[in-house]
């Protein structure tokens, strides 16, 4: 099979490639490099997938076979286009290459290899609903009565503290120690939980997402004959994103390139990723690992303009001694503006800034989608999202859905509908299919009960939700839920209607001067507040592993509130809103402004880049702040600054009225650090000609 590659290889139908002409000197070093241990350290903007192309192709007209040749990625569409390129450069088709994804060439290993840790070729893969239910199931196997207890964590956040340790290779125990802390009761459950979790999959024949990379390890580990096969069949190993592996992905690469045959690319300086299991200390320490690696830099940039270049390095500059690689982006563009540091009053007028300018940008000729808001969370962006929907601005969410298209927001807003109107059936099965065991029907059936309950016994459908009658009838794993979530849309019923005279059906929405109207005791502010701090909240702890960020969602709301003076205004605003960002109109490829968090712009770029948001507990995160990890944050922003070819705005509020009072903010510590020649300040007051 080798030769008849080899032969395919020498035969293709392609031009020599002029490797000189057709790259640049820093390039051309690393994509000629002499077999052995390289790091290639690509700078935003620098070409990294064409030095990575450029490098096969060169291996291939030195005579080596693409079947020797393993091309490791993070994602299906890196993998395609990577190889779609190599075979326009050499004329071999992808299909003689062994290249992917991690998880696939760690499914292509274990199909041909899994006898050897007990798994037939015919494995099934079971994806993440699969896997949570199995692991649902082996957890009541083991205790019948562990999702009854609403303290207990759903079966969803298990399998995510599962997958944690596994992708890091620590134990179930430590993670719970530094991520999970309020866990710490459940160590030992969880960790037999696991062992048996992944006795059951065996037993099945199935593995999880996971298991292809843990099987894929444990397969080379424990089987000499096929780790020696691939040690040697793979001459050379090149992995792209290198700073974004995790500690299982960096000990598959370690050990296959056991022949101090991989070249490692990637940037220490976008290393962003790692709260989900990315290693930073995998790129820093690659040379320690694989003796006489060589580092090639590759520092021009194609996309920005010298100042934001500028710009970026100073950030980088302001890292701590030895806390990444010395590296410099150059420009080969024609100079330009200044990046602008704009102060607004708060994130309002911080919205009207930016889409004045946008207007003047339009003018200049520019179109919506050369323009980029970049944000660190996504309840950065509410203010942004209410004024451009309010002025029918095309904008597109490139990072998942708009704000209030978000399963929480919409949970979250359910309840205030519901306990405003107690007819709304679809928002009561909304909330309540969110408990275990409830369907449609069976939220239906309980309605009906409830509200048969409350017109014999003169109360709200709310008020009877508790009622022994109605509880009786709730599935037995929902029963604790059922009465949570019933106190707390009890205490909204009261908050936004205050106390109901018997048999008197009072509506939100009746005239203000109506004889017997109730007088309302909170404001809409309070109103969300009391929402989020009841069952709620602690749903989302254990469902969500994201919990955190998610009530920052929920909690920018209570800022939002604020601006109403009664729950009539804000409910028709939010339902307006909700159904204006599920009319998504423009698609990923319409003329319309793209906004997105910045972990989802790390590999695009945009001619104009508005970063907004940038106050010190906004960016960096008050909590990374708190848990001592700036120094990714530092990292973030520099990939944010490096988005931007042409313009870059970065705007922060002075005051913050996300979270209920107003909090004054100064500039992101990010920005007071920078020597003041590197950007200029924009005052808002003088855009008025834009």
């Amino acid at each position: 099979m080798e030769n008849t590659l080899q032969k395919k290889s020498k035969l293709a139908d392609f031009s020599p490639i002029d490797f000189k002409e057709e790259l640049n000197e820093e390039q051309y070093a690393a994509v000629t490099a002499e077999p052995g241990p390289a790091l290639v350290l690509a700078g935003a903007g620098s070409g990294k997938t064409r030095t990575l192309t450029y490098r096969v192709a060169w291996l291939i007209s030195q005579g080596v076979s693409p079947g020797e040749i393993l091309l490791l990625t993070f994602t299906n569409k890196a993998s395609k286009e990577m190889l779609k390129r190599v075979e326009d450069l050499t004329g071999i088709e992808t299909r003689f290459f062994w290249g992917g994804t991690f998880h696939h060439i760690g499914q292509k290993t274990i199909r041909f290899h899994g006898e050897s840790i007990g798994l037939q070729k015919n494995y099934v893969i079971h994806d993440q609903g699969d896997s949570e239910a199995l692991l649902s199931d082996v957890v009541k196997s083991i205790n019948s009565k562990f999702f009854k207890d609403k303290a207990n964590p759903k079966a969803r956040l298990i399998h995510e503290i599962i997958s944690y340790a596994r992708n890091t290779r620590q134990t179930i125990r430590d993670v719970i120690n530094i991520r999970y802390y309020w866990l710490d009761n459940l160590k030992e459950d969880i960790t037999q939980f696991a062992k048996s979790y992944q006795e059951e999959k065996l037993k099945r024949q199935v593995t999880d997402y996971d298991d292809l990379l843990h099987h894929w390890l444990e397969i080379l580990k424990t089987n000499s004959e096929v780790a020696t096969y691939y040690q040697n069949r793979f001459k050379h190993i090149l992995v792209d994103e290198y700073q974004d592996t995790n500690k299982i992905q960096s000990d598959i690469i370690d050990f296959l390139g056991i022949n101090n045959q991989v070249m490692a690319v990637g940037d220490d300086a976008q290393c962003i990723y790692t709260w989900r299991g990315a290693s930073f200390e995998n790129i820093m320490t690659f040379s320690d690992r694989h003796p006489k690696t060589v580092m090639h830099k590759i520092e021009t940039n194609y996309r920005s303009t010298p100042e934001i270049l500028q710009f970026a390095n100073r950030v980088l500059a302001t890292q701590p001694i030895g806390t990444g690689f010395n590296k410099e982006l150059k420009s080969i563009r024609p100079s330009g503006s200044l990046p602008y540091v704009v102060p607004v009053m708060d994130g309002r007028k911080q919205a009207e800034f930016v889409i004045k300018r946008v207007e003047g940008l339009i003018n200049e000729g520019y179109r919506m989608s050369d323009i980029a808001i970049l944000y660190r969370a996504h309840y950065h962006a509410l203010d942004m999202q209410v004024e451009l929907s309010r002025l029918s601005i095309p904008f597109v969410i490139t990072s998942g859905v708009k704000f209030f298209e978000q399963a929480h927001v919409r949970d979250l807003v359910a309840h205030l509908r519901f306990a405003a109107n107690i007819k709304d059936i679809t928002v009561f099965k909304r909330l309540v299919c969110l408990l275990p065991k409830i369907g449609d029907v069976t939220a239906g059936r309980l309605y009906s009960l409830a509200e048969k309950f409350g017109d014999k016994n003169n109360k709200t459908i709310i008020q009877s939700l508790s009622n022994e009658s109605v509880v009786a009838k709730v599935p037995a794993e929902a029963k604790e839920d059922w009465i949570d979530l019933s106190y707390t849309l009890q205490d909204l019923e009261l908050a936004i209607n205050g106390p109901s005279k018997p048999k008197k059906e009072l509506s939100l929405f009746d005239d203000d001067t109506a004889e017997e109207k109730v007088t309302k005791i909170h404001t809409p502010d309070e109103v969300v507040k009391i929402a989020i701090d009841g069952w709620y909240g602690d749903y989302m702890r254990n469902v969500y592993v994201n919990w955190e960020s998610r009530r920052d969602d929920l909690d920018s709301i209570v800022g939002f509130a604020s601006g109403f003076e009664d729950m009539n205004e804000l409910l028709a605003q939010l339902i307006l809103l909700n159904s204006e960002s599920s009319d998504r109109g423009a698609n990923q490829n319409a003329d319309a402004i793209r906004m997105t968090t910045i972990h989802q712009a790390k590999g695009l770029e945009y001619p104009i880049v508005f970063i907004i948001g940038m106050a010190e507990g906004l960016f960096p995160l008050k909590r990374s702040i708190d848990n001592d990890d700036v120094e990714e944050e530092r990292r973030l922003f520099y990939v944010a600054v490096t988005r931007a070819k042409d313009e870059l705005y970065i705007c922060y509020p002075m005051i913050n009225t996300q979270n209920g009072p107003s909090i004054r903010m100064g500039p992101s510590q990010f920005l007071e650090i920078l020597p003041d020649d590197s950007y200029e300040i924009l005052n808002v007051r003088q855009t008025t000609n834009w």
